[in-house]
């Protein structure tokens, strides 16, 4: 538990390990004075996950335990409302009332806390950009059961043209979306491009599946990893997580399996404990489908704490900031272009004021749909411009 508590708080100082020191967490009144900032414990750290009471101001509030509660997904412990995916949405959370999900909590208890202390707090700006695609959909007709849906709805020659060049393809979209991002990447050089790619038996929610050893992906994964691109495991909406696929994943091609998005945002806390088991070091999947916004209500990547072990894990959890298809889809947020984007300029400028890191998820098979090409790209525009 010290383990834990010892990196909450250098976490909530942006690792400052010196600063740290300064800080204690005891009820014990005869050790405060040893201490430039006190914090005081509400008991439950350790022991049964209670949700936090928010209706306190900060300076009240138990911040080492409320930060554990958010990082660890505590709350998906003690709340068993899930959808019909078995996930856990924002309408299911003490998060999705009001506009909670619009504030990073966490990062507002860190400059509580580092003004107490003096510091300077750091300048606003994003730490790191993550434009991440998840390949659900390689191509639209280059195989049997797309091509034939795509002759029954009356698309024949584009079935056709697709089949003669992938480029033809509606959701071969990537030499867009490489010529988009890169716009962002010259602005700013920390700028990671991420693609997430499914290998998993094709059947249900994870159909289709693409050849990875095929012709088509073997010519994308060259070109995205010529032009900087990372390719990363986008898991298995029914299948566990396990080293030996993991392993067989990462010998394929110039792919990289300590990366992962779980499918459909499906991760739960027994997918993370899979994930950790399985080598995995670094999570994408942290943000709620139903509604964008700050679900680990921190904007920066912090290790997760295990809820159930109370471990602190070598697995990373960057926080999803926005996924296309939360803002249009009519059973999430349903929001018309204009109000999507203005919702987007909010969490992106939310993100620059706490130096966060910020993480845009936009599926190449969408980009086919006039809303989300115009919405990316403003999106970006507005990034560099900024």
């Amino acid at each position: 538990m010290d383990e834990i508590v010892a990196y909450i708080i250098e976490f909530l100082l942006y690792g400052n390990k010196e600063a740290a020191k300064q800080v204690g967490y005891t009820a014990d009144p005869t050790k405060w004075s040893r201490y430039k900032v006190c914090i005081q414990p509400n008991g439950h750290l350790g022991k049964d996950w209670v949700l936090p009471d928010l209706s306190l101001p900060i300076l009240e509030q138990d911040i080492i335990y409320n930060t554990a509660f958010f990082i660890s997904r505590a709350e998906e412990l003690i709340n068993s409302q899930r959808d019909e995916h078995g996930r856990f949405l924002a309408e299911h959370s003490l998060l999705g009332q009001g506009n909670r999900l619009m504030i990073p909590l966490i990062d507002e208890y860190s400059r509580v806390l580092m003004k107490a202390l003096d510091l300077p707090l750091p300048q606003p700006k994003w730490e790191t950009i993550n434009l991440t695609h998840d390949i659900d959909i390689l191509t639209q007709y280059r195989h049997l059961r797309g091509a034939l849906g795509g002759i029954r709805r009356g698309h024949a020659k584009e079935v056709i043209a697709a089949w003669k060049n992938i480029y033809h393809d509606p959701a071969y979209t990537f030499e867009w979306l490489m010529e988009q991002d890169w716009q962002v990447v010259k602005q700013h050089p920390q700028t990671k491009m991420i693609y997430f790619v499914k290998h998993t038996p094709g059947k249900g929610y994870d159909y289709p599946q693409y050849n990875l050893r095929g012709k088509d992906f073997r010519h994308l994964a060259h070109y995205l990893t010529e032009h900087g691109a990372l390719l990363g495991w986008h898991s298995s909406y029914y299948e566990q997580l396990s080293t030996s696929k993991l392993d067989g994943f990462s010998k394929l091609s110039t792919l990289n399996s300590k990366l992962n998005r779980c499918h459909f945002l499906n991760c739960s806390i027994d997918k993370m404990q899979a994930l950790v088991a399985a080598g995995v070091t670094d999570d994408y999947t942290m943000g709620f489908a139903d509604k964008a916004g700050f679900r680990l209500q921190t904007t920066r990547p912090v290790r997760w704490i295990n809820p159930i072990t109370f471990e602190l894990t070598n697995l990373v959890l960057h926080p999803l900031t926005i996924m296309d298809c939360t803002l249009q889809n009519e059973q999430y947020m349903n929001l018309s272009e204009e109000e999507a984007f203005y919702y987007c300029q909010q969490l992106i400028d939310k993100v620059k004021q706490y130096n966060g890191e910020l993480t845009l998820l936009w599926h190449n098979h969408i980009m086919q749909d006039h809303y989300h090409q115009t919405l990316y790209k403003e999106i970006l525009r507005f990034i560099t411009t900024a």
